[in-house]
């Protein structure tokens, strides 16, 4: 469905992100981007939805297939039509907007009233708590609400592949454990294909199907998501056991074999 191939991101024509990036994400599944700050899967995300360009970036490599049609040189609205959204890091919210008119930007694309307004009652049967804030300013929500409020915006425009960027960042780990059953619950019901960057390998590779981790830049790992959970490398560098149950520092962690770039 989505197929990235050696693909390279500059910011401002000098700073070199990614380093020929490779993966796949299949009709249907979870895929989950790992790895730590400043590895490089915020700006994967960016290069396949088109949002790059508004950084100043640009790929300068490789290319982005989406059902075998190249679509990296397409801007971010074309891409959208496609059916590719993604929900940005930050529980990033029209503030002044109510939540209900939050969820509603997520449709704008759209002209089917009748099945907006199914959409939103989906949304509300998926999140109950946007259901009892639905009236009020979005700015007030707190920041779990906020993340389903972004959640529910991209499930709004229908998507065929959601992208999901940290959705349990700064949150309590019971509402991460609830939105992950949520996200689950919409891939399953719904057929829809998520791509999902986090840190917190755990919890992502709970619902994932397959992984990619990175590191400066590079996937230097990729497997089923039973594979990553028993990798030793995995569980030292982003879990921080050793193989004897104790905690290690990232410096003391070998480094993964770098994979072969794919042809």
């Amino acid at each position: 469905m989505l197929k990235l191939n050696s693909v390279e991101v500059a910011y401002l024509n000098v700073i070199r992100v990614l380093h020929g990036v490779s993966l796949n994400v299949e009709e249907g599944s979870i895929v989950a981007l790992l790895g730590a700050n400043g590895a490089g899967k915020s700006t994967t995300l960016k290069a396949v939805s088109g949002l790059l360009h508004a950084e100043e970036g640009e790929i300068t490599d490789g290319n982005i297939e989406w059902n075998g049609e190249r679509i990296d040189r397409k801007n971010a609205e074309e891409i959208g039509k496609l059916g590719i959204i993604q929900a940005l890091e930050g529980h990033r919210v029209f503030e002044h907007l109510t939540t209900e008119e939050n969820l509603q930007v997520g449709a704008y694309q759209r002209k089917d009233r009748h099945a907006i307004k199914q959409d939103l009652d989906m949304v509300y049967d998926y999140f109950p708590r946007l259901k009892a804030r639905r009236r009020n300013t979005a700015g007030y929500l707190s920041g779990g609400e906020q993340q389903m409020l972004v959640i529910g915006r991209a499930m709004m425009a229908t998507p065929k592949l959601m992208m999901l960027d940290e959705p349990s960042l700064g949150l309590a780990p019971l509402l991460v454990e609830e939105i992950y059953h949520i996200i689950k619950r919409f891939n399953i019901e719904h057929k829809t294909s998520v791509l999902l960057v986090e840190q917190n390998v755990r919890i992502a590779l709970s619902i994932a199907q397959y992984g990619y981790v990175m590191e400066n830049g590079r996937v230097v790992l990729d497997g089923t998501a039973n594979f990553l959970k028993n990798n030793e490398d995995v569980k030292e560098f982003y879990i921080g056991l050793s193989a004897m149950g104790t905690k290690k520092s990232y410096r003391e962690v070998k480094h993964y074999k770098r994979r072969k770039r794919w042809l």
